[in-house]
């Protein structure tokens, strides 16, 4: 294996010398140990983005993975001095997204998945975890210790609990919107400085977890989704195990029920009868991870009807589906399931579901019942050979005819590209996120000159109707932050003044979220 300072035929960050690259990573092993700096040819394919067409396009140039805030210290203050960008990852499985590559080529992965270190507050109902600790390591914890507090997980509970929150992900119970319950961050500035966000401004305060603003600007926000630091702790709500938690699993019969299901569901969620934010999904959501499309069909394109009907037939599933979930004391639940029961009698629903839950049964493994899952990640197999996915995610006013029309747009696209069509509308307070997943066989070299077309003319469409995406991968994020255009970009200004006076030599996560430093501004326009 080669040794991390040999890098004569390696990868560096552009315009860096062979030579000055070696003494920064002779700097970084100083720094956190020569075994945690990872330069070698492997290493820089272990942190590629393997769900893309072209690992290639984003491939870094090593990764450092510190222990601890002080060892992150050291390495923005060694990147700050050697001009060396980094990319900051937790765990590195956001998958879809990009996963652990980093936005710009040749880039050093920060690499946080070491710090695993938590702390959970059980009277009160919070944690404060680092960055490395996953979902199945803080369930894992709860369940063992028997603290009556449960997870929020999202669909591919692999990944980190801090990370996923500040990506803003989303799980299935009534904590699922996961930045939403961020309270209180530790985190270390481009330059080293480590500042607490919240009531963590006063030394040793107790209300670190329990009160989000502190005093003067509340500053959790700026950093999710944003290059402005490294979180190196998080504070998060969990929570209280309810007495009960009851279901309505709803199947639906014809792609227009669409419409008629997001007018019930939406005055629901609004009220708060509803307080998770339920997902309505087609038969491939349920299809993709269960079997394989050569099972269904061989033909080119998109799948045809005949194939939909024998999925639906064989696993008694509706064109669309919903979960529902309603968790507290039992006189709570039972009164908001009957509200949703009346509100759906008399409509068209294909079948219904019921079940219940209380304590002192056995423990649910699902994801409603926040026990980590895994499973979704096997949609990436449908098409088979080396499978891969891509998220496209707009947001969108929460009416039936506004999702319909969504629905019906976009499903042509997916028609005129030759794609199976792969979505679900998610329900928040007061917005749809239209949730869709391109899946693809990197190995079809004619299907992956489809795929970033087909994307491409997804955000057109979306952005024509003014509807933003919330999140996207990597290669679109320049894309998608070119589409928030009120006032010239003054949004983008604005995180282009933030971002020069927090890294001034721009060495934290280039890129992110469409956010360039000075230096590397003048490209941008390229990378569209």
């Amino acid at each position: 294996m080669t040794r991390p300072s040999d890098t004569s035929s390696g990868l560096r960050p552009a315009g860096m010398s062979a030579a000055t690259f070696a003494r920064a990573l002779r700097a970084l092993e100083q720094a956190v140990g020569a075994e945690h700096v990872f330069a070698a040819e492997n290493d820089r394919y272990a942190y590629a983005d393997h769900f893309a067409g072209d690992e290639s396009l984003h491939q870094p140039c090593g990764a450092v993975a510190p222990a601890n805030t002080a060892e992150v210290q050291a390495v923005l203050r060694i990147a700050n001095e050697f001009g060396l960008p980094l990319w900051t990852i937790s765990r590195g499985k956001n998958f879809g997204y990009g996963g652990p590559a980093p936005a710009l080529k040749g880039s050093m992965v920060l690499d946080l998945s070491r710090m695993k270190r938590f702390t959970v507050d059980r009277e009160n109902g919070t944690v404060l975890v680092e960055p490395g600790v996953g979902f199945y390591d803080l369930y894992d914890y709860l369940q063992r210790e028997k603290i009556p507090l449960w997870l929020s997980v999202p669909g591919n509970s692999w990944g980190s609990v801090a990370g996923n929150a500040l990506d803003r992900g989303v799980g299935y119970t009534t904590y699922g919107d996961h930045a939403a319950r961020i309270c209180g961050l530790e985190v270390v500035l481009p330059e080293g400085d480590v500042v607490r966000t919240g009531m963590g401004a006063m030394s040793g305060s107790p209300n670190w977890q329990l009160y989000r603003p502190g005093f003067g600007p509340s500053w959790d926000a700026m950093f999710c989704q944003s290059n402005f630091g490294v979180v190196t702790q998080m504070g998060l709500w969990l929570m209280p195990a309810p007495e009960t938690m009851l279901a309505l699993d709803y199947e639906f019969d014809q792609p227009e029920d669409l419409g008629w299901v997001v007018d019930t569901l939406a005055p629901l969620r609004r009220e708060g009868v509803i307080q998770q934010s339920p997902s309505i999904g087609n038969w491939l959501r349920a299809a993709a991870v269960m079997t394989t499309r050569n099972q269904w069909s061989d033909q080119p394109g998109q799948l045809p009807e005949s194939a939909i009907t024998a999925i639906r037939k064989r696993f008694g599933i509706g064109w669309w589906s919903v979960q529902l979930r309603f968790y507290g004391r039992e006189e709570i639940t039972t009164a908001s399931q009957q509200v949703v029961e009346r509100a759906f009698a008399n409509k068209p629903v294909l079948s219904v579901q019921k079940s219940r839950w209380q304590q002192g049964d056995a423990p649910p493994q699902n994801a409603w019942a926040g026990a980590p899952i895994s499973f979704p990640l096997a949609n990436a197999n449908w098409h088979g050979g080396r499978g891969g996915h891509v998220g496209y995610s707009p947001v969108l006013p929460p009416r039936g005819d506004l999702a319909l029309d969504q629905f019906h747009r976009t499903a042509k696209l997916y028609a005129d590209y030759g794609m199976d069509y792969h979505a679900s509308f998610a329900m928040g307070e007061r917005h749809l996120t239209n949730v869709n997943q391109v899946l693809y066989n990197k190995d079809d070299p004619e299907m992956m000159s489809r795929v970033d077309r087909f994307f491409r003319a997804l955000v057109k469409d979306a952005s024509a109707q003014r509807y933003g995406e919330y999140r996207t991968h990597i290669e679109y994020m320049d894309l998608v932050a070119d589409s928030y255009d009120f006032n010239g970009h003054a949004l983008r200004r604005l995180n282009e003044r933030v971002k020069d006076a927090l890294d001034p030599r721009g060495i934290l996560s280039p890129g992110k979220s469409g956010i360039w430093p000075a230096n590397l501004r003048p490209a941008r326009g390229d990378r569209k």
